[in-house]
């Protein structure tokens, strides 16, 4: 009788004692990390604590998670959207072709198109790319326009934008033993979208991985060599797409290096009258 009651007893004071432990540990957690927005109140500030993410091993769902909040940030706060379904479609089957031939085909991937006239791509977390109409009508052709979606792939692929996003925030103190605040990474991924370039490093690896998914996609694989000296042979101010991307001749070098001559123009999206004509909205 006794032993029965003194079990009972150890019982109940484990189902008080482990929550009001979790709960301290917890609200210790959430106390050491900076706050930069006003206060919150008590539940916000726990529910908040609870959504710590480690970005050293981030799962793929959490990860189309917080990209999905960041692209809401982006659309129509950050840009608008060129709201054109002829275009949306043609690009959203061009990205998805690649998709599958990417070194992450599980993922799911969302292409928009960005309502401006400057020369620029961005990729972020969770399969998000964000192509300007600007870069639509300065490409020639399609395999020249697949071949910046599938660099932009290749950084998905690589995960280069949760790299830079955890790097951040270690650099700024954001940071703490268990990973970072959730609301925090929205705010980076916002942030370093379109803002901050990525390494030379990160490019010649999402240049690599671009080049692989183009090929393997059945584009001709000089159109990416092709459209990076275009641009830079412009005479206009190097767009943004290359003057945020560093070592730009290192890049071409690299793929020059990587593509085998014999088999440079072999492959779909050469004919530039056909895309003309496919991208005339934009033009």
């Amino acid at each position: 009788m006794f032993n029965s009651f003194s079990l009972l007893s150890r019982n109940s004071r484990r189902r008080i004692v482990y929550p009001l432990v979790s709960f301290v540990l917890v609200f210790s957690l959430v106390v050491g990390i900076p706050q930069v927005t006003q206060a919150r109140s008590l539940l916000d500030i726990i529910f908040q604590g609870i959504q710590i993410v480690q970005l050293s091993n981030i799962s793929d769902r959490q990860e189309a998670a917080i990209g999905k909040q960041i692209n809401e940030q982006l659309v129509n706060n950050q840009f608008d959207l060129y709201n054109n379904s002829q275009i949306t479609r043609y690009i959203n089957d061009i990205g998805q072709r690649l998709a599958k031939q990417s070194q992450r085909p599980n993922i799911t991937y969302n292409f928009q198109i960005v309502d401006d006239p400057n020369i620029n791509a961005a990729a972020t977390m969770g399969g998000y790319i964000y192509v300007n109409r600007g870069l639509i009508a300065a490409a020639d052709n399609e395999a020249q326009l697949a071949s910046v979606i599938a660099h932009e792939i290749g950084h998905i692929a690589a995960r280069h934008s949760i790299q830079q996003m955890r790097q951040t925030a270690i650099a700024r103190g954001l940071a703490v033993a268990a990973g970072v605040d959730r609301n925090t990474l929205v705010n980076l991924g916002v942030e370093l979208a379109f803002k901050l370039p990525n390494s030379r490093k990160d490019e010649l690896e999402a240049d690599k991985l671009g080049l692989e998914t183009l090929q393997k996609s059945g584009y001709a694989p000089s159109a990416m060599v092709e459209f990076m000296k275009k641009l830079l042979n412009s005479g206009r101010s190097a767009p943004t797409i290359l003057s945020s991307h560093p070592a730009t001749s290192d890049r071409i070098t690299a793929l020059n290096q990587a593509i085998d001559p014999a088999i440079a123009n072999v492959g779909d999206g050469l004919n530039n009258n056909a895309y003309k004509t496919k991208i005339r909205p934009v033009l």
